[in-house]
Order: C-alpha cells, then sequence, then structure tokens
C-alpha cells in the first residue's frame, strides 16, 4: 500500500459535534440451517453474534477482522439487506431495526453501499450514465435528459471524463468501474456510507487513489462511513476509530492511534503483528495463533478466542466477557481486564 494515502485528521468536517448518526446495539445475524425430511430448522450460522457499537456524523468508523468473522454480514444488516435476528439499528435517532415498505424505501435515501467487487455491482447492460442516475430516477420523478448535467458533474467528481457517461461497465478498468460505483452511491447525497472492501479487489497501484478519493468525498459531501476491510494499513489510514471483530463479535473497539499503539485484546495484537515492518533493519516480533477459527455453527463457550489465546484462563472457557471500557474512549472484551 501506497505511503501517499492521506492520513485520517480533523479536516473541514466537524468534528467537534458529537452527534451519534448510528447506533447498533446487540446485532445478531444467524443465518438458518435446515435438515431432515421436512427441511427443519436444526441450527444456524452465528454470522454476527450481539454486536453493538455507534457512529458519530462525520467520522469513519473501521471494521477489521479475518474472512468470515462477520463484518461484511454487519454492513449488509445495518443497510437492512439481511433481515437482523435480533437487536437494534438506530438511525438519527429512529428505531429502523423493523421498518418495512414506504417507511424502509424512504430512509434507504440516506444510506448506501460501495461494494467489494466493482463490476459484479453493476449492470452490464446498462451506459454508465443510466447506472449512475437510476437511483434519482428511482426516487424522483426526473427524466434522464434532465439528469444528465448532474450525472456528468458526479462522474467528474470521482475523476472520470464526461464521456464515460456513454459507455458501458465492460469498457473501464477495475478502479474506474469502483469510481463508478462510488458515483452511484453519491447520486442521493446519503449522509451514511457502508464501504464493504472497496478497494480490495483493485490492483495495488490504483487503490491509494480510491481512498484518497474516498477521503476527498467525505470532507466535500460531509459523509460518514462504515469502512470494512481486512487490510490493517488501509484501515489505518481511512478510520478515525477502529472496530476488530472475531467470530461474528467485536472484541475491541477504540480510537486508531489507540488500537495500534497499544492494542490491549490478545486477537488485535496478533492482528497488529502480521502487518509487515517496511524497515528490514527494525526486529518485529510476530505473534502466531494455533489453531483454527471455530466453526460459527457450534462456537465455544465463553470467550470465543479463548481456543487460540495464550492467555486463556478457566474463567475465559465460563464467561463470555462483556465488551467494556478500559480506558477513555478504549472498550475491550477480555476478562486480562476485569
Amino acid at each position: 500500500m501506497s505511503t501517499d494515502v492521506k492520513d485520517s485528521q480533523v479536516t473541514k468536517r466537524d468534528k467537534s459535534q458529537n452527534e451519534t448518526l448510528l447506533e447498533v446495539i446487540n446485532l445478531k445475524t444467524y443465518y438458518p440451517i435446515k435438515g431432515g425430511i421436512l427441511r427443519r430448522t436444526i441450527g444456524a450460522v452465528k454470522a454476527v453474534d450481539d454486536v453493538s457499537f455507534e457512529i458519530k456524523k462525520g467520522e469513519t468508523l473501521g471494521l477489521v477482522g479475518e474472512s468470515g468473522c462477520g463484518k461484511s454480514t454487519a454492513g449488509r444488516t445495518i443497510l437492512r439487506l439481511l433481515e437482523p435476528t435480533d437487536g437494534k439499528i438506530i438511525f438519527e435517532g429512529n428505531d429502523i431495526t423493523n421498518v418495512r415498505g414506504t417507511t424502509l424505501r424512504k430512509i434507504r435515501k440516506d444510506f448506501q453501499m460501495v461494494f467489494q467487487d466493482p463490476y459484479a455491482s453493476l449492470n452490464p447492460t446498462m451506459m454508465v450514465g443510466h447506472l449512475v442516475s437510476e437511483p434519482i430516477r428511482n426516487y424522483y420523478k426526473k427524466s434522464q435528459s434532465e439528469l444528465k448535467p448532474e450525472v456528468i458533474e458526479l462522474l467528474e467528481k470521482v475523476g472520470l471524463p464526461e464521456d464515460a457517461y456513454y459507455k458501458y461497465p465492460h469498457e473501464f478498468s477495475g478502479g474506474q468501474r469502483q469510481r463508478i460505483g462510488i458515483a452511484r452511491a453519491l447520486a442521493l447525497k446519503p449522509k451514511l456510507i457502508i464501504a464493504d472492501e472497496p478497494v480490495s479487489a483493485l490492483d495495488v497501484s490504483v487503490q491509494s487513489q480510491v481512498l484518497n478519493l474516498l477521503k476527498e468525498l467525505q470532507d466535500e459531501f460531509d459523509l460518514t462511513f462504515l469502512f470494512i476491510a481486512h487490510d490493517l494499513s488501509v484501515v489505518k489510514h481511512m478510520s478515525d476509530r477502529i472496530g476488530v471483530m472475531y467470530l461474528g463479535g467485536l472484541v475491541e473497539v477504540a480510537e486508531k492511534d489507540s488500537i495500534y499503539e497499544e492494542p490491549l485484546h490478545p486477537y488485535t495484537q496478533a492482528l497488529l503483528s502480521a502487518i509487515p515492518e517496511p524497515d528490514p533493519r527494525k526486529k518485529k516480533e510476530r505473534i502466531i495463533l494455533e489453531g483454527d477459527v471455530p466453526s460459527p455453527i457450534n462456537p465455544p463457550s465463553g470467550c470465543t478466542f479463548h481456543p487460540r489465546c495464550a492467555h486463556a484462563t478457566s474463567e475465559c472457557q465460563k464467561i463470555k466477557p462483556t465488551l467494556k471500557e478500559v480506558k477513555p474512549g478504549h472498550r475491550v472484551a477480555c476478562h486480562l481486564y476485569n
């Protein structure tokens, strides 16, 4: 990852306003497992299991963890692309967990998603101009010709030329297609964007360009981000705060500097130890986790990380730790900090 990615810092966004835009309370998303002749539910994959966090207006919360930890499922559940099994999703003070129909449609103008695979998320039979304008046409009675100047302006803001309007997704590179996806997400002027691994499918040479673009657009449009990724260097540059997920649950949440300089949870420490050190003269101790990630169908009792933790005690095997504040703004779910 290029070091020219802009570091997250206070810009013209007013970070002093501590107004919560999104609050997630004890969110659970389970996928039922069917079996037998009658296809009865015999179990569940606990993709997201009792997750709670909040995002302030104008900030970026990074969500990190291994593949399969539930971070993408959490993002899709918040957008109500997936139905939550339990818990609450509070957006701008309103509980949107169970809203349906017209009410959900109205709320959805305010949050959008940038998907991991830009090609799979774009209709290959539609011109880019129609792709970007489609969300606006779905909500407002405007013709394509009326929207053309607005769409061209959006394309220019994401770094695409005017003639991109008349082209199709297959005519662009991966980085350019992701810019189209970003323009489409901006079309309705949302307040929250959930970016699900937005650069993981791109060449390293263009990842920093797309990340810089996201930060510039965040400042210009006063956006709030939930930034989902597995690349810790990307998350460090993009985020104000970071949440670390393991096997469907949050194990640590803190300001990014606090996470990187003084990680508290053993799993977070292991993740950060895996980041390559660019200076070969510096020695870095690598924490090797033993064993495999347990199955979310039958997670371990107590702390789900205890089978792989070097500090595990009998208490860890029996009692599930709660996410609690151990330092100002730094929460961790670990019995080491009782």
